[in-house]
């Protein structure tokens, strides 16, 4: 059968299709006959043809794969023996590897123990004197390791010192190679009795790759993948080497001779490190060797004739993802900003930026202006705060330099700025929208893909304006209703609906008069069925799901059935993620379809559509894989840290899936509970999706789960919801804190921990009735809160350097911190001080005048909600009483902060003191009190008076007999009415009008003047008990005052005088 067999093989190599097809049919036939395995084999090991002997092991390779447990023990045991005598006898490399993967294959079935020949084998030649046969060795001992690490661990010891003499082998580049494959296939398995042999191999292993890198570059760039799983799995191996690392990584960063996935590769190293070891890398002092490589690479001109990728004209996409040394450059200082404190990184990036900008060469001004813009994320509050005015001078003159690069970096960075430093940013309102809408103006010639970006910055800075936009409103929507009626290109069409979406989210109602043409020009992309329409529809369900949430129910409601059943129709005939993505987003509460809308969305859920896992298996010969119908199913075993790659569309698709079920069961409630368990189930799935989005939202969706049956059970207070409802909290909060304690991804952290906290205020103490459960959740508070888990470094293996950390980490804590008020609202004081006298103590740390601003601000602002919280429950008064002596120091050192803020958070939290201890802490009124005069009498800030007179209201009401009315109350009054913090409104009328109840008489002597506590605030009162106590006060007010009162009223808005005399006059 060999010789046939052989035949066969070799005329599946002709260039000849019909001889191919003819070859196929036989061979499929050949593969019926028990007999193929020997008959396979001795072809491997006897053709003279190399590319045979190679397409017999692949298909040997390919039969064991599928159909091991078919293979007699007989002609497993020959195989086993042929394939290392072949191994041993073959000279070329081709077949040599496909020899190695055939082996690695049967390893998976076969383990080495069983398999002693193969042990034999590799000890044999990997220890050889002859380099070709240590090369060979080691090359099959890659190949079986990378397949089935984890039965070789009791060898890891033997292997790692083994590796340790391979890395000195300087001369032999390709055995190093094979010795860093496997050393990255054993990383994740390595136990800690191998961690200082491991830890003892990196400074041979960085000599090793530099002397791969003159030999094979492309063997060089793989072998690099050791650092990225040193990084991922056992970090601590590598900290002692982080400088040599860095500085190995920066010399093959800094060499434009290398190529350019080389160069990628150390670039990305260095940003991985920087992102789990940033406090190390700045210990070490490698910042600035860092930013000195990193800023040649940025500012790099590209190759005479050529453009950076983002610059080079593309119709599809203007600024794209690309693979170039430039890009990961940007990357590093963008990784910097979200992981390092800023003060220490602007110190010395800073000096640097303004060289660039001042340049002549307009390579080196775009990468001033890039840097910038990659700051703006991860260093928000320190620009915010003190240097956004400069910055955003810079940016603006770059709109009008001479050469069009700078100025696409220049619109990139306003982009950048609008997305990250509201609301700062759009008080800048008056200077950048003449200068954006005169720039749109002037680009009737240009290139789409500047165009492009011309949209990004101008899309950005609308969305977050609201009512400031309505001056523009005309020129605007003047020039997107003509690019969507007139511009040829598709891509100007798909920028001007996506901008009339950010419009939409600013203006609101006010775009009504616009929504007729919009609608029927959306109306009119979504029916259009050519294939080129993709990307325009994708965005027109983008805006259509914009306007259906911001231009009014009245407005929308009658065309939504229309516009669900385009977007199922789309859904239906075009299998895109995009398009069913952005129609999730339409579709959200919309009732009548709820069984389609769930059952697209769970499919989108289920489906493993644009997820690869990267397992080196060469699809050769596929032909052969459906040469079974009763295929034996033996699974493909993944390591426990599988590499995927997850396409885009993909993950955005999954992404809104959830984030729209989560929204869909809050809204509808009762409607979507035979929807329930099955959506649930599978958003639980996804919480350990390879792609830190779709982790994020599917423990989104998983409070939003959580909330609705909380709602439905509020509803209808049945036995079996409450139930049903403790069985999803029994479930949900415990996948919670689990993400908290070993989730590496800050963001995804942030989203548990946001989700977490919104169960918590809905669901309140229901949340807390599993025993331990409230302890769990203040442990897990209290280590974010001390930097203890994973994505935290896990507490870092050096001093840590409390009082300044990247903006990033504190918004982390502070996400955390937000938790406590939520507990001590839930449960009475009693069972919840022990746990809060543990957390108060780190949220009081953060108050120090050495922290940051933000810092302060959070720390006073969690304790003001902390006492307001215990407002309210049972045994409240007495814990406020007991913390006085432990919170006054701090709140009163607030009052005095140079930061309005602060102050302001301070202020409140001395109010929310006073109202929760009330009498018990009466002996600190009067302090209390000379303090608000003091600060009354300079403060500037409105927001800061504002809270004052919310305060002082507090004291009032909490404990009355403590406040000298006749001193207080004029001030208080006189500061009225309340001018930017409405919300306090509601304290500020029940004050006055308990004090109208108690005593009419004296508080209409006290009110010398009628300014009657602005009676216009009359219908922003809030609360209908207060305002139904205030219209008492105004009646009354009206009778005995008639001739002011109606003085007042007269001064009134026709629509507010009408309200008040209507509510006054009722009987």
């Amino acid at each position: 059968m060999s010789g046939e067999l052989e035949q066969i093989l070799l005329q599946l190599t002709q260039p000849d299709n019909a001889i191919i097809q003819q070859a196929t049919a036989q061979l499929k036939l050949a593969f019926k006959d028990p007999a193929i395995i020997p008959a396979l084999c001795a072809v491997m090991t006897g053709s003279q043809n190399p590319q045979i002997r190679q397409s017999a092991a692949v298909m040997l390779r390919m039969r064991v794969k599928k159909h091991w447990k078919k293979i007699s023990l007989d002609h497993r045991e020959s195989l086993k023996a042929v394939v290392l005598q072949a191994f041993q006898q073959e000279t070329e490399h081709t077949v040599r590897h496909s020899l190695s993967q055939l082996s690695a294959v049967m390893v998976k079935h076969e383990t080495p123990d069983r398999w002693p020949a193969l042990f034999t084998l590799l000890n044999q030649s990997t220890k050889s004197n002859n380099p070709t046969d240590r090369q060979v060795g080691l090359l099959l001992l890659s190949k079986v390791v990378e397949s089935n690490p984890e039965p070789f661990k009791p060898h890891y010891r033997q292997l790692l010192q083994l590796f340790g003499t391979v890395l000195q082998d300087l001369d032999n580049p390709t055995a190093m190679y094979y010795c860093i494959l496997t050393l990255t296939a054993m990383t994740a398995y390595t136990g800690t009795e191998e961690m200082n042999l491991m830890r003892a191999l990196i400074p041979r292993l960085i000599i090793a790759l530099k002397h791969l890198i003159k030999a094979d570059q492309g063997q060089a760039s793989d072998a690099m993948e050791v650092f990225d799983e040193l990084m991922e799995s056992e970090v601590s191996i590598i900290v002692p080497h982080i400088a040599e690392i860095v500085h190995f990584c920066l010399e093959v960063s800094a060499d434009t001779t290398l190529t350019d996935s080389l160069r990628v590769k150390a670039l990305s190293c260095i940003a991985f490190l920087i992102r789990l070891k940033s406090k190390t890398v700045l210990k070490q002092k490698l910042l600035n060797p860092i930013l000195q490589t990193v800023f040649p690479v940025l500012s790099a001109a590209p190759p005479p004739g050529e453009e950076d990728p983002e610059d080079e004209e593309n119709g599809d996409e203007g600024d794209t993802d690309n693979e170039s040394p430039k890009h990961f450059a940007a990357q590093v200082i963008d990784t910097m900003a979200l992981h390092m404190p800023p003060e220490k990184l602007f110190q010395q990036l800073m000096p640097l930026t303004q060289v660039c900008l001042a340049s002549e060469n307009p390579y080196e001004r775009k990468a001033g202006l890039m840097c910038m813009a990659v700051l703006a994320e991860g260093c928000a509050d320190h620009i915010r705060t003190k240097l956004l005015s400069s910055m955003l001078q810079t940016v603006c003159q770059s709109l009008s330099d001479n050469n069009q690069v700078v100025r696409s970096a220049g619109l990139f960075a306003l982009g950048q700025f609008s997305e990250h430093l509201q609301p700062e940013v759009s008080k800048y309102c008056a200077e950048l929208m003449p200068l954006l809408l005169g720039y749109m103006s002037a680009l009737n010639q240009a290139k789409i893909g500047h165009i492009t970006k011309a949209f990004y910055a101008l899309e950005n800075f609308m969305e977050n304006l609201g009512s400031e936009i309505e001056p523009y409103l005309p020129t605007l929507m003047e020039t997107m209703l003509s690019a969507l009626s007139n511009a040829e290109n598709l891509k100007l069409k798909e920028l001007a609906v996506s901008a009339i979406g950010a419009i939409a989210n600013a203006a609101k109602e006010k775009l009504v008069p616009y929504f007729p043409p919009v609608i029927e020009s959306l109306k009119g992309f979504l029916t259009d069925t050519r294939d080129e329409m993709r990307a325009l529809q994708t965005q027109a369900l983008d805006t259509l799901s914009v306007l259906a949430r911001t231009i009014g129910k009245d407005v929308f409601s009658p065309l939504a059935a229309e516009c669900v059943q385009l977007g199922l129709n789309l859904t239906n005939a075009i299998d895109d993620p995009d398009l069913r993505r952005c129609t999730y987003v339409v579709l959200l509460g919309l009732a009548p379809h709820l069984t389609a809308i769930t059952t697209i969305m769970l499919l989108s859920l289920k489906s493993t559509e644009g997820v690869t896992a990267h397992l080196e298996e060469d699809k050769t010969f596929v032909l052969l894989d459906d040469d079974d119908d009763d295929d034996d199913g033996i699974p493909f075993v993944l390591s426990p840290f599988p590499r995927f790659s997850v396409e885009n569309a993909y993950i955005d698709e999954k992404e809104d899936a959830c984030d729209a079920l989560g929204e869909i069961a809050f809204n509808t409630g009762a409607t979507f509970q035979p929807f329930l368990e099955s959506s649930f189930q599978q958003v639980y799935e996804l919480r350990d999706f390879p792609h830190e989005d779709v982790r994020r939202a599917a423990f989104g969706a998983m409070g939003q789960f959580c909330r609705a049956q909380h709602k439905v059970w509020q509803e209808n207070p049945t036995e079996a919801n409450h139930q049903a409802m403790q069985k999803l909290l029994g479930v949900v909060l415990p996948s919670f804190l689990e993400a908290v304690r070993g989730e590496r991804e800050r963001q995804v952290v942030m989203g548990v921990l946001e989700a977490m906290n919104a169960v918590l205020k809905a669901c309140q103490g229901e949340a807390l009735q599993s025993p331990g459960r409230l302890q769990e959740i203040s442990q897990a508070i209290r280590d974010v809160l001390k930097k203890r888990t994973v994505c935290q470094d896990g507490g870092g293996d050096e001093a840590d350097d409390d009082e300044q950390q990247a903006e990033y980490d504190a918004m982390l804590q502070e996400f955390a911190g937000e938790g406590i008020p939520l507990l001590a609202s839930a449960v009475p004081a009693d069972t919840f001080q022990p746990h809060l006298n543990e957390l108060l103590p780190l949220i009081m740390n953060k108050a120090k005048s050495s922290c940051t601003v933000a810092d302060r601000s959070f720390s006073v602002g969690t304790l003001g909600e902390i006492l307001q919280s215990l407002v309210s429950v049972s045994g409240g008064r007495a814990c406020a009483g007991k913390l006085s002596n432990r919170l006054l120091p701090v709140l009163v050192a607030g009052v005095r902060d140079s930061d309005s803020e602060v102050r302001n958070n301070s202020v409140f939290g001395l109010g929310a003191l006073a109202q929760a201890a009330g009498p018990l802490v009466a002996q600190d009124y009067p302090m209390m009190l000379s303090l608000f005069s003091n600060l009354l009498s300079k403060e500037q800030d409105r927001r800061v008076i504002d809270n004052l007179c919310a305060a002082l209201c507090r004291m009032i009401m909490s404990h009355m007999e403590g406040v000298p009315l006749e001193q207080v109350f004029p001030a208080l009054l006189a500061c009225l009415p309340l001018k930017e913090d409405m919300e306090e409104n509601k304290t500020v009328y029940s004050c006055l009008a308990m004090l109208y109840s108690q005593n009419p008489v004296s508080f209409l002597l006290r009110i010398p003047k009628l300014s009657y506590v602005d009676i216009k605030r009359y219908d922003n009162v809030g609360h209908p008990e207060t305002q139904n106590t205030l219209v008492m006060l105004l009646r009354d007010v009206a009778q005995r005052h008639s001739q002011k009162f109606e003085g007042a009223v007269r001064s009134l808005p026709a629509e507010q005088k009408m309200k008040l005399t209507a509510a006054v006059s009722q009987s």
